[in-house]
């Protein structure tokens, strides 16, 4: 009987435990500010730094491309700049609503071979530190004919990196129990460059130099940096 009482007791608490946790996580993944309509083009600065955005014509895209980014995506941003010295930094960053990130296919290991470009090497996992700490990244090379073109990028989930399917497991998880459906957010930089060391210190400090510039809450929004810092 005394054995019996005790396991109640035993699941009883765990399962208050667990309803704790679920209404902790509500909290945790609770939308915290309004949806904000073109929120890439008013966040993302057009110069900071020693970096200004060029002026370039814009990519023509097939009416069938158009309308599965139109699908997947609530916004898309896809810009060139350039620094004093001329050296060019292409920045790619779309944002997903309607499902829980952005879709695998989309990651640049996958999305560039695809399009005929060659991963050279692997795919390495890193930090790339800024003035308000840093994001977990993940870096590669790929070539396609002469063109080598080297690439930093990050995924987020509910305005956190999230990098192996663990992490992204974790956050389904969490919307799962709190009944929301995070949205994604894919960041990525690349150059045009044989030299993948020079490309990624630059891509760091590009990226570095933006957040310096944008608001907590935006950073946070494309990075996942906390607002407080």
């Amino acid at each position: 009987m005394q054995s019996s009482v005790m396991k109640m007791r035993s699941t009883a608490t765990w399962l208050a435990a667990l309803m704790v946790c679920a209404s902790l996580l509500g909290v945790w993944l609770r939308p915290r500010d309004v949806e904000v309509a073109n929120f890439l083009q008013k966040a993302v600065p057009i110069a900071f730094g020693e970096w200004s955005k060029l002026d370039e014509s814009p990519l023509v895209i097939d009416p069938g491309t158009a309308e599965t980014l139109r699908r997947v995506y609530k916004e898309t941003l896809a810009r060139t700049y350039s620094n004093k010295a001329g050296y060019r930094i292409m920045l790619s960053i779309a944002r997903s609503a309607n499902q829980i990130g952005v879709q695998e296919a989309h990651r640049p290991e996958i999305c560039y071979p695809a399009q005929g470009f060659e991963l050279i090497g692997n795919v390495k996992d890193g930090t790339l530190n800024t003035a308000f700490g840093s994001i977990e990244v993940r870096r590669l090379n790929t070539k396609m004919g002469a063109r080598t073109e080297p690439i930093t990028y990050w995924l987020t989930m509910a305005d956190r990196v999230v990098r192996t399917q663990w992490d992204k497991r974790i956050v389904q998880f969490i919307a799962v129990v709190t009944g929301q459906a995070p949205g994604g957010l894919l960041f990525r930089v690349s150059s045009i460059d044989p030299n993948p060391d020079v490309a990624f210190a630059m891509q760091q400090q590009f990226v570095a130099d933006m957040m310096a510039t944008v608001s907590a809450e935006d950073r946070r929004k494309l990075s996942g940096l906390s607002p407080q810092l």
